[in-house]
């Protein structure tokens, strides 16, 4: 793994520990001012929720939500040297509310039916991965749950999902979704 490639986890029990992550393509950690925007959304104190974090990756929002009081994540994760790094930091913290998967995020949604009250939802850019993927996450989120979503674009409001905050840092657009409220159809 190259000296740089780290990322720094901003709060909780492991506030400033390091996370190395291999070279694979694709991967892009959440910047760390968007990291803290996003806990500062869903509060500081995780305590008790369950995470799921798909296309995991360096594993940063995952392993951030454990510290600060997740707990469970369930990160999944494609690549094999990035799942690699996750284990090898699931070790490291000792975090053991951790389930670490090597599985595709479709497949892993097809075969799973557990709920999860905070998704995060940082596919590869450029590949579809959005329309493909928010139309099933109703089914494994928990009653009052929410989504949060990194893309290369803005989301707005559909008859699924409503935007309920949102940022942009550099080219990355960052969104809070919750179900659209539908008791007026």
């Amino acid at each position: 793994m190259a000296a740089n490639n780290r990322v720094r986890i901003s709060g909780g029990e492991w506030r400033s520990r390091l996370l190395s992550f291999p070279d694979v393509p694709g991967l892009r950690p959440t910047p760390d001012r968007v990291r803290q925007t996003v806990f500062n959304w869903l509060g500081q104190d995780m305590h008790g929720r369950r995470c799921l974090d798909l296309f995991a990756g360096t594993g940063a929002m995952g392993f951030e939500a454990l510290s600060r009081g997740a707990s469970a994540v369930v990160l999944v994760e494609k690549s094999a040297p990035a799942a690699k790094s996750l284990q090898q930091n699931q070790s490291l913290l000792k975090a053991g509310a951790a389930r670490i998967l090597q599985q595709d995020a479709v497949q892993f949604l097809a075969q799973n039916r557990e709920r999860f009250d905070v998704i995060f939802l940082d596919p590869p850019y450029q590949q579809g991965w959005l329309p493909k993927l928010l139309p099933c996450l109703p089914n494994h989120l928990a009653e009052g749950g929410v989504v949060y979503v990194e893309a290369e674009f803005a989301l707005c409001d559909d008859a699924l999902w409503q935007v309920i905050k949102q940022g942009k840092a550099g080219n990355v657009f960052y969104h809070l979704l919750k179900l659209a409220d539908r008791s007026t159809d």
